[in-house]
């Protein structure tokens, strides 16, 4: 068993992370945090309005900021965005806060899980397959390095099932520490 205080799910878009991560928080009896929706309801801009103005870069720091805020917090499960992963120091405040849980999922369920999405600004062009492999091939590494945990988020169950499922894998290697170890 491994503890920790709080729950995190990264991984690409499309995985499930939102969806799965309300209702493992809800199994749990934990306070469910959506990165890229608090970071809207924060800044009062949407994602896509914060890299047309900004670029992503400038938006990589306003995750990065947000991220380190809300990791400190006791007792959340996280749905971080699919790119928190490119910082490194993300990568280590994920690691040092939590368990972390990498919902993997195929191009192929992620096309069909986005194919109405026309809002995420790094999928906006003509080839999504093509960008969603380019950015696999980048993260794929970047998750498995973080990850204290890989879950397959793949196929066509819905996030009910999906949340037993990923409930169920992670109470195997999670165990929930409610308090932190004193340090004397």
């Amino acid at each position: 068993m491994n503890p920790a205080p709080n729950l995190f799910l990264i991984g690409p878009m499309g995985a499930g992370k939102t969806s799965i991560g309300r209702r493992l928080a809800q199994q749990l009896g934990m306070n469910f945090i959506d990165l890229d929706l608090e970071f809207e309801k924060r800044t009062g801009a949407s994602i896509a309005l914060t890299f047309e103005i900004e670029g992503e870069a400038g938006f990589r720091g306003r995750e990065h900021d947000l991220l380190g805020e809300l990791v400190r917090q006791r007792g959340i499960v996280l749905s971080t965005g699919g790119g928190a992963v490119l910082d490194p120091c993300n990568r280590t405040l994920l690691r040092e806060n939590g368990f972390v849980v990498w919902l993997d999922t195929d191009v192929d369920t992620q096309l069909g899980r986005l194919h109405a999405d026309r809002q995420r600004p790094l999928l906006q062009g003509t080839d999504r397959r093509e960008k969603l492999l380019d950015m696999a091939k980048l993260r794929n590494p970047l998750y498995a390095e973080t990850a204290d945990l890989r879950i397959s988020a793949s196929g066509s169950g819905n996030s009910a099932a999906m949340a037993r499922h990923v409930g169920a894998q992670i109470a195997r290697s999670w165990h929930y520490l409610e308090t932190e170890p004193s340090h004397d």
